[in-house]
């Protein structure tokens, strides 16, 4: 599996920031994930409309540990 790893912020509260992760078959390798992300993030913020994603990357599930 390839991991889509993001954190959001409240809008109202920039402080208040949460991490989120998203999964994707391994078989479509990390470039899929680079290029699906962007609009699987999209559709996240248009159902949580009060969050904004801080930042994002694709990466491996054992890299669990690793800051963005």
């Amino acid at each position: 599996m390839i991991e889509l790893f993001f954190v959001t912020c409240l809008i109202s509260d920039p402080h208040r920031c949460t991490e989120h992760s998203l999964l994707f078959e391994r078989r479509n390798g990390i470039q899929t994930c680079m290029l699906s992300g962007q609009n699987e993030l999209a559709r996240w913020v248009a159902a949580h409309p009060k969050d904004r994603v801080f930042e994002w990357k694709c990466r491996l599930p054992e890299a669990g540990d690793t800051r963005i």
